[in-house]
Formats: C-alpha cells, sequence, structure tokens
C-alpha cells in the first residue's frame, strides 16, 4: 500500500475541530494512540468517561507532547478522499522519522456510533527541532511512499 503524506491543517484548526468533534453531543467514540522511542500510549474514550473528560486528557497528552517535540505537522485523514488507514500513516510517519531524535507520532480519531458523516482522524508528527520537520516534508509530503 502506498501512503500519501497530504492535507495538513494547522494546530489552532486542529484542537477547533477535536473540540468539536468531542463535544458535538454526537455519540462518538474516540481513542489517541502516541508512539517514540520512550515507548507506545493509548487512550480510550471509555464508556463511563464523559465528553468534557475525554477532551481534557486527550488535551493533556497533546500538551505533555509540546513540551518534548513542540514542531508539528498535522494530517487530516478522510475516508471520502479515500485515504488509507490512520494507522497505516502513523506507522509509515514513525518508521520514516526513525533517524530523528525525540519524534512521537500520535494519532486521534473520534468516530460517530451511528455513522461515519462527522468521523475526525487526525495524525501529529511531531519532532524536536523544526529542521526535522522541514526535512521530513521535503522528502515526504505530497509524494507516494510505499510501505
Amino acid at each position: 500500500m502506498a501512503i500519501l503524506f497530504k492535507s495538513t491543517i494547522s494546530e489552532n484548526a486542529a484542537f477547533e475541530v477535536i473540540e468539536q468533534a468531542i463535544t458535538s453531543g454526537r455519540p462518538c467514540d474516540g481513542y489517541f494512540n502516541a508512539v517514540s522511542d520512550a515507548g507506545e500510549t493509548t487512550l480510550v474514550w471509555s464508556p463511563s468517561m464523559s465528553a468534557k473528560e475525554f477532551l481534557a486528557t486527550v488535551t493533556d497528552m497533546l500538551r505533555l507532547t509540546w513540551d518534548v517535540a513542540r514542531f508539528w505537522i498535522v494530517y487530516e485523514r478522510r475516508e471520502d478522499r479515500q485515504d488509507p488507514e490512520s494507522t497505516a500513516v502513523r506507522n509509515a510517519a514513525f518508521r520514516l522519522t526513525r533517524g530523528y531524535n525525540g519524534v512521537i507520532v500520535a494519532s486521534l480519531s473520534i468516530l460517530g456510533k451511528r455513522d461515519a458523516d462527522h468521523d475526525l482522524e487526525l495524525i501529529f508528527v511531531c519532532f524536536a527541532e523544526d529542521f526535522q520537520r522541514r526535512n521530513f516534508r521535503v522528502r515526504y509530503e505530497g509524494k507516494s511512499i510505499s510501505t
């Protein structure tokens, strides 16, 4: 399968759509996953967790990521464009960034329980240094990468 890194959105836009998706009132499931050289962290939106709690926890995890790796590229995955699965994009980004120190690759999915019309899937590729982010964009963005 080929992965194409495209459809970036700004960090501010990402935070806005995350908040809208989580607090929309539509029944949703969600998960957040971050992987780095230090390991992997996963958060699942459990039935006992309110939307407000899930949003707060995701915000905290993104803040911790920002503290370690401030230079982000945020990709939006959409089904209507037939983008590859977010896990495939996340795994490809992690594999391609192995040469950089301090990289964190995270994915966030907010999925409707009734339909996929308002699903949100974001992949955060977070670098410790700006030159790493620029290098990644020049090397991979807009190019088909075989996995």
